[in-house]
C-alpha cells in the first residue's frame, strides 16, 4: 500500500509550533488540528500549500511574513487611557475588553501595557506585525468522510 499524500479532499491531522524571528515560542499546539485539505478552513500564511503533497510523519517549516499571517500592526487600533477611567477588573496586562463601534461591530482589545498611571489597549492580534517561523508535523492523512466535511463547515456529495 502506498503512503497517502496531502491532496484536496483528504482529512489531515497536524501539530504546529509558531516562533518569532528570535526563536521564542509564541504558540504551540500539541493537540492535533484537523482539517479537510482544500476545504473552507483557512490555515495561517500559506501553511496549506506548504503541506500539499507531503506524507504522514513529514515535518514542514515555513516563514510567514506579517502580510501572510496576522497582518501589519495598525497603530489606529492602539489607545492609551488613564487608569482611573478603566474598571478595576481590566487593570492588568492581558485583560481583554470587548468594544463596539458605531456600526455595531465588536472587537476585542487587550491591555498590553500599564505605565505611569496609563493603560494601553491594543486591538491588533498579538502576533500582528511579526514575521513567524512555523514548524508543522503531519500526523494523519486519510480520505475525508462526510462528517469531516460537516465539521469543517462545508459539504460533500458521496457518489
Amino acid at each position: 500500500m502506498t503512503q497517502q499524500t496531502i491532496q484536496p479532499g483528504k482529512f489531515v491531522s497536524l501539530t504546529y509550533t509558531i516562533r518569532d524571528q528570535n526563536g521564542e515560542i509564541l504558540e504551540q499546539n500539541d493537540i492535533p488540528v484537523n482539517y479537510v485539505h482544500g476545504g473552507p478552513q483557512v490555515l495561517i500564511g500559506g501553511m496549506e500549500s506548504a503541506v500539499a503533497n507531503k506524507s504522514e510523519g513529514d515535518i514542514v517549516e515555513l516563514r510567514v511574513p506579517p502580510d501572510k499571517g496576522f497582518g501589519d500592526h495598525d497603530p489606529n487600533l492602539t489607545f492609551i487611557d488613564d487608569m482611573d477611567n478603566v474598571p478595576l477588573e481590566f487593570r492588568h496586562v492581558g485583560a481583554e475588553v470587548q468594544m463596539q463601534n458605531e456600526a455595531g461591530e465588536i472587537k476585542t482589545f487587550r491591555v498590553s501595557r500599564i505605565r505611569n498611571g496609563k493603560l494601553t489597549l491594543d486591538g491588533n492580534h498579538p502576533l500582528a506585525g511579526k514575521t513567524l517561523q512555523v514548524r508543522v508535523k503531519i500526523h494523519e492523512i486519510r480520505d475525508a468522510t462526510p462528517l469531516d466535511y460537516e465539521q469543517a463547515g462545508g459539504s460533500c456529495t458521496i457518489n
